[in-house]
């Protein structure tokens, strides 16, 4: 099939990941390109300034300078970031200018004659020209058990509210927020995890499960697994007093 993926340029834990993803998809799949949106953690667009500033104000002094060190430091040494992994496996990033909803950037994608399109932290709601854009449709990775954890930030909420278990989901998009059906899902015991460890967990997982629905799509397998409304929880960005409850109850950010 002909994937295009759809990400953002996070500087922490993504371009590990793709890389991982291309190796395994370039075995039976031919990735055509790349859509890199500039990084938006807050699932909205600010400037680096207003994101700096609402990261201190929320996560701490501590959180803060651990997480500016780390990305001063991928930016002084580009080699490991998204652009450079899309480089290594000869993947053409695809250069949208404005919203990935616009009729601009629609023409541009459907110019590459995708099967299929693959969001793995897009940052914005994709609308109906573009989740039917594809005819084999478009996936998305949510790093929670859907329905449960919809929207942002799930690894924090999962460790603030002391479950268990928490684990990835792929789905297909539709015009809700992660509420298409589930195609696969992978589950795991949240014991001893730290909200780093545990993105870097579910982020690896994250690509087996998209390798595993891209096979099942590829095979006409498409047995799903429902995402009911009426099971679902949603969560917004945390304020500073759910990071107070979240180092309270146990917590641990690394």
């Amino acid at each position: 099939m002909r994937i295009i993926i759809i990400t953002q340029d996070d500087p922490f834990y993504l371009s590990t990941n793709i890389n991982y993803l291309l190796n395994e998809l370039g075995k039976e799949h031919q990735v055509v390109g790349c859509v890199v949106s500039s990084v938006s953690p807050f699932g909205k667009k600010e400037s680096l300034t207003q994101k700096a500033l609402k990261t201190l104000r929320i996560f701490g002094v501590e959180f803060f300078i651990r997480y500016a060190l780390r990305y001063i430091i991928s930016k002084v040494n580009p080699s490991n970031n998204i652009r450079s992994v899309l480089s290594k496996h000869n993947v053409p990033e695809i250069v949208l200018n404005g919203s990935i909803n616009s009729q601009e950037s629609l023409n541009k994608l459907r110019d590459n004659r995708p099967d299929l399109l693959i969001s793995i932290a897009g940052n914005e709601i994709f609308k109906i020209p573009l989740i039917n854009l594809a005819p084999k449709g478009c996936l998305n990775l949510h790093t929670a058990l859907l329905p449960k954890y919809r929207g942002l930030m799930p690894s924090f909420w999962v460790l603030k509210n002391q479950e268990e278990y928490s684990g990835v989901s792929v789905f297909f998009v539709d015009e809700g927020i992660d509420s298409g059906p589930i195609l696969v899902q992978k589950k795991f015991s949240l014991k001893g995890l730290s909200q780093e460890k545990l993105i870097r967990y579910s982020k690896k997982l994250g690509m087996d499960a998209i390798v595993e629905a891209v096979d099942k799509i590829s095979a006409d397998s498409l047995d799903t697994i429902p995402n009911s409304d009426f099971e679902q929880s949603y969560y917004g960005f945390p304020t500073s007093k759910d990071v107070e409850e979240f180092r309270r109850v146990g917590g641990r950010f690394y």
